[in-house]
């Protein structure tokens, strides 16, 4: 099924009007967004499903000293709406005058009358609005005045609470990789162009694809077993490390180097996915390279033992 991205919300195609959208940021379209879209597409079968989200995210505008945090770009994140059956996101752009909005403005300027939608739903969280002053009661009453239909969907939780994007960035901060690819349904990846970098790895005889994480979120520092997608669709299992390199006394800025297993060819330049497994260790500092080398063939050899073992690696 196809998917239709608009950036620009002042100008919606006609095809693009009459839809029923869940309404939220969607970082990480995990299990819990993922209720929310069958609640609210449940509503109205009959219309075109359809996601409202922001970027950036708002936080990333409100509080740019914040560390990276987001668990999907808009990339990956279109593409798990994809999967999901969305076929129209409308993607605004959150700057300073659009946050500037009343929640009146929101629902009747941006909804209503420039994105032509029938029908919306959001979770109990959901806020908007200058100062994020419009709640779900408050847009329950404005769509029923407006003549446009209103779902609210209760959060889907299990024995932990509820699911959210926030539980599972705290599960890869810990270095928990498998119990986050549960709440999201699908394994977490980063995704990135492979950049130059010093070539010590193939040095070490690992060669690497070298991916800063830039807005992602920094998971766990440590050495990985992932599975890296390539832009033509194949995948190759493989080992990788995130983190500042110590031993080497790399330094200041995390990044992500991937090893892939039995896999001949250049790289650079292209966008993969790297998706994490299972945390194998740690990130330590060694003494002198040696060491480093010794370590990094045990590694790739836990990583085989760990991804020969996993359903999802195959």
């Amino acid at each position: 099924m196809t998917i239709s991205l608009h950036t620009n919300w002042r100008d919606i195609p006609a095809t693009a009007h009459g839809c029923a959208a869940a309404l939220g940021n969607f970082d990480g379209v995990h299990l819990g967004h993922a209720h929310l879209l069958r609640s609210v597409f449940a509503a109205r079968p009959d219309l075109p499903p359809a996601v409202v989200t922001f970027e950036p995210h708002p936080r990333e505008l409100f509080r740019p000293q914040d560390p990276p945090f987001r668990l999907t770009l808009c990339t990956e994140r279109l593409e798990a709406l994809r999967a999901l059956g969305v076929r129209h996101v409308f993607q605004i752009g959150f700057d300073r005058a659009f946050s500037e909005l009343t929640a009146e403005q929101f629902v009747d300027d941006v909804l209503h009358s420039a994105l032509h939608l029938r029908h919306v739903g959001c979770g109990p969280d959901f806020a908007f609005g200058h100062r994020r002053g419009g709640h779900v009661g408050f847009l329950a009453e404005r769509t029923r005045q407006l003549g446009m239909g209103f779902t609210a969907v209760q959060a889907l939780a299990d024995e932990g609470g509820p699911f959210s994007s926030s539980r599972i960035r705290r599960l890869l901060q810990d270095g928990y990789p498998g119990e986050a690819a549960g709440e999201l349904g699908r394994l977490w990846c980063i995704r990135g162009v492979v950049q130059h970098g010093d070539k010590r790895g193939r040095l070490l005889g690992f060669p690497t694809a070298n991916i800063p994480l830039g807005r992602h979120l920094e998971p766990a520092r440590g050495v990985y077993a992932v599975t890296i997608r390539l832009p033509d669709g194949r995948s190759h299992i493989g080992v990788a490390n995130i983190g500042r390199r110590p031993t080497i006394n790399d330094g200041q800025q995390s990044r992500l180097e991937a090893h892939l297993f039995d896999f001949e060819g250049d790289l650079y330049g292209q966008e993969l996915s790297v998706c994490l497994h299972t945390l194998l260790r740690e990130e330590k500092r060694f003494d002198g390279l040696d060491a480093l080398k010794n370590q990094i063939t045990l590694d790739a050899a836990l990583a085989r033992q760990a991804l020969a073992a996993s359903p999802a690696s195959h």
